[in-house]
């Protein structure tokens, strides 16, 4: 990326907080691929920007999936770091996400309640009894949104964090989102994303406590687009 389009991505930033509309196939943190992480490329960004002699520092309180786009959060100070790991931990930080499915699921409301293992070797989490070693509650709801000719929008909220939660439990209601062939779509996406942006946060600011919420446009795809101009189109309307 250049240093315009990082500039283009920033969604909000101040001597505390970054906040970034993060593409799919970006690596929040390091990883065993050895790619760079989005979180070196801004440190380095930022050290250009502001002419900084010293190291960078940039913490990560939280991880998004490589293939997801949309909303990452990033701590500048320690304190901030600490602060915002406390939030998340508590379920202090309200994230909505938006997710494009080839099977609409019944009702348009749900609140869906399951218990996940985290396979490590495969990176992919399972549906099983809430007695089983290493289960942990899930727990989200969706709200269907709009309908396209192939596909349907559905806005989610998560209550829980685990393990690629939103993709593991709408495929176990027979709606995986599309493009996800290790949840059960047909087909991948050209790109190889996932239809899952994180639309949204709201938190109150780990230092100043003002109350933020911030959206990120969806990704320059023709599907998303269209999703996005319908509702935007209906909640003029």
């Amino acid at each position: 990326m250049t240093n315009h389009e990082i500039q283009e991505r920033i969604l909000y930033e101040d001597n505390h907080l970054l906040v970034f509309n993060k593409q799919t196939g970006q690596i929040v943190q390091g990883d065993k691929t050895g790619d760079e992480p989005l979180s070196e490329t801004l440190k380095a960004f930022i050290k250009a920007r502001d002419g900084k002699p010293g190291n960078v520092f940039l913490g990560v309180p939280h991880r998004l999936d490589r293939p997801v786009s949309g909303v990452a959060l990033f701590a500048k100070t320690g304190k901030a770091l600490e602060r915002l790991n406390e939030m998340f931990r508590k379920g202090e930080v309200y994230k909505t996400y938006w997710a494009v499915v080839k099977q609409r699921p019944t009702p348009d409301v749900a609140t869906l309640t399951h218990y996940l293992r985290r396979n490590e070797k495969q990176n992919k989490s399972y549906v099983t009894d809430k007695n089983h070693e290493g289960a942990k509650e899930a727990r989200l709801q969706y709200t269907w949104l709009c309908s396209g000719e192939n596909y349907h929008l559905l806005e989610v909220l998560l209550f829980t964090g685990r393990h690629h939660q939103i993709r593991c439990q709408l495929a176990a209601v027979g709606s995986p989102i599309k493009g996800d062939l290790k949840y059960g779509a047909p087909r991948s996406n050209p790109d190889g994303s996932i239809s899952l942006h994180a639309r949204s946060a709201s938190f109150v600011h780990p230092v100043k406590k003002d109350k933020i919420t911030l959206t990120a446009p969806v990704p320059h795809d023709p599907l998303w687009q269209w999703f996005d101009a319908q509702i935007t189109a209906n909640s003029t309307t």
